[in-house]
């Protein structure tokens, strides 16, 4: 039987040809599969209320048309509850755009490069608030003030007292430094325009999340949103909205980091799926999982190409779809409040994710909070190359390595098929166990 191959999505994200050694890509636009634009639209009644359930439906059989990713995200992150109407979304859309205005002004204040279409890379300021005279720095500095005011008074860089100015400061050259290496292969960052406004979301999400301010792998996390999103104030919500979801990874402390958690519950899945491996990688001295840091930080964006990390990361949502998604973002307590008054009803299984209905199936959320799509799919990736680290595997270096061979060959279908069976066998034994310990 012919089957419809699909046409490359490859243009919509362009490789600098000198790039050659990326991974291929593997994601396909297929008609019938693909939620299409023509769908998409469809899926709205004349007020603007979405069907969330039929949309995630065909998210799910074959990812979304890179023309119109960025709109889909913003309901699958969250941004935008499908019960609203078009007036009402249009609303909150101007009410976001108009306070992330005021939240890049307030940054640009304390530092006037912020949207000026430049960045830094290098420090401009000590630990103990003193500023850093970098002449190209204090160059580039006075020339977005001249740009944004119009003075030609020279840029002053005086000592800073205020703790959480000094750590927002400090972080911006590190920012500077990992825009560059960001997505590096693509057309898109050849612009400067382009880099700058990456520097730009980062620098104002690090001064709006005080608690994470800006950690490594953020970067790589937010490129997407501004490629999708025309919009830079759009693009900040999505982001914000993803890192809703992932902050506890970057979030330290002195006494530990917070992936730590995800790591651990890691190591807890696969000793209940693959006692033998588990076993294997302590023996090894890799208990602790540190080897899958990157792919539960940064979501796998290193082990697939561009557009299929995206594939992925949409995947990964819809599965894990839960239409209380905005109201828990918007309006914590209101959300508690619903939730508290809805016991014994249970929301509408159709509106909700596969991977969001086994959790309500199984009582995975009955005994304690379940456990995120993207460590099933790190897990499902450990099952799959199980055989080789138990014969090949020496040593932790030998794990990497093994690890490292994957990045260009997995299919993001297949990982994720991989990971919901790995959930619903991992379900199982835990809410028996959990029986059995009652």
């Amino acid at each position: 039987m012919w089957r419809d191959p699909g046409a490359p999505a490859d243009s919509f994200y362009q490789v600098r040809p000198e790039c050659t050694d990326v991974p291929k890509t593997r994601f396909r636009i297929k008609a019938g599969k693909t939620l299409s634009a023509r769908k998409w639209h469809a899926a709205f009644t004349s007020e603007g209320y979405l069907d969330i359930g039929k949309t995630l439906s065909r998210i799910y059989r074959g990812g979304i048309h890179p023309s119109i990713r960025g709109e889909v995200w913003e309901f699958l992150l969250g941004c935008y509850d499908p019960k609203s109407t078009f007036e009402e979304r249009e609303h909150m859309r101007q009410r976001r755009r108009a306070q992330y205005a005021v939240l890049k002004e307030e940054c640009r204040m304390m530092f006037p490069m912020i949207g000026s279409g430049r960045f830094i890379t290098a420090p401009v300021i000590t630990e103990d608030g003193d500023p850093i005279r970098d002449p190209i720095t204090l160059q580039e500095a006075q020339a977005a003030k001249e740009l944004s005011s119009g003075a030609s008074a020279g840029y002053e860089m005086v000592k800073e007292h205020d703790k959480r100015i000094i750590q927002w400061k400090l972080s911006l050259h590190q920012i500077g430094l990992d825009v560059v290496r960001t997505d590096r292969t693509l057309v898109f960052y050849e612009k400067q325009e382009n880099l700058a406004r990456l520097w730009d979301i980062l620098s104002v999400y690090a001064w709006f999340d005080k608690d994470v301010n800006y950690c490594q792998g953020m970067s790589d996390l937010c490129s997407p949103m501004i490629i999708l999103l025309d919009d830079e104030a759009d693009a900040f919500w999505c982001f914000q909205r993803l890192m809703r979801r992932l902050r506890g990874n970057f979030r330290c402390t002195e006494r530990s980091v917070g992936v730590e958690v995800q790591l651990s519950n890691l190591a807890s899945v696969t000793q209940v799926i693959d006692p033998k491996l588990h076993r294997h990688l302590e023996t090894l001295g890799g208990g602790d999982y540190l080897f899958a840091i990157r792919m539960l930080m940064v979501l796998f964006r290193r082990e697939f190409s561009f557009a299929d990390s995206l594939y992925l990361w949409e995947l990964m949502w819809a599965l894990e779809y839960d239409p209380d998604l905005f109201l828990m973002y918007e309006d914590p307590d209101l959300a508690a409040e619903k939730s508290e008054g809805s016991k014994g009803r249970p929301k509408s299984t159709r509106q909700c994710g596969k991977f969001e209905r086994e959790n309500m199936k199984n009582g995975g959320k009955g005994v304690e909070a379940p456990l995120p799509i993207s460590v099933f799919l790190v897990a499902s990736v450990l099952k799959d190359k199980s055989t080789k680290l138990l014969t090949e595997a020496k040593g932790l270096d030998d794990v990497v390595k093994i690890l490292n061979d994957i990045t260009g060959n997995l299919d993001a279908k297949k990982a994720c098929t991989g990971a919901m069976k790995l959930h619903k066998k991992y379900l199982k034994k835990y809410c028996r166990r959990v029986r059995m310990l009652s």
